[in-house]
């Protein structure tokens, strides 16, 4: 499958948070089932991670209505904490075969006493891929900031 010109998602996000911590959030299991997901309403029931060059991850989110998660399965091609993981991505079907395989890059960049988080997902094979991996990854990091990185103001 070939990907298409102009198929590179790329989406910025302030965490109000160390890029120690907002690297952490993205890489340990216990945190990672906190926000995972595309709604606050789902759940993250597997979050298996072998975090280092090589290593795999195998992530789950699940629409409580739904019968099905959807997972996602990849290996990690660089991992430079707190500054960069990079890693394979590939939705698996409910038969265990695997789809198409992009990446994902996620930069993390100390911006004072936050992180900027720049993500970049290439390799799409259209723009209508690409356009609902940006739906589904702006959901989840609307997620990782309500369910792990709530401001003070909000948390009383």
């Amino acid at each position: 499958m070939s990907t298409v010109e102009g198929a590179t998602l790329r989406l910025e996000r302030i965490f109000d948070a160390t890029p120690e911590e907002v690297f952490d959030a993205w890489s340990n299991p216990e945190v990672l089932r906190r926000w995972w997901r595309a709604d606050p309403s789902w759940r993250t029931p597997i979050a298996d991670v072998d975090l280092r060059v090589g290593g795999s991850y195998r992530l789950s989110m699940q629409d409580p209505a739904a019968e099905a998660p959807h997972t996602v399965v990849g290996q990690y091609r660089e991992v430079r904490r707190p500054e960069l993981l990079v890693y394979s991505w590939s939705w698996e079907e409910p038969d265990g075969q695997t789809g198409p395989v992009s990446v994902v890059t996620v930069e993390f960049v100390r911006d004072g006493g936050r992180t900027k988080v720049l993500l970049t997902h290439t390799g799409h094979a259209d723009s209508a891929s690409r356009d609902r991996h940006g739906q589904g990854w702006a959901a989840c990091l609307a997620c990782l900031e309500s369910q792990v990185f709530t401001p003070a103001e909000q948390a009383r």
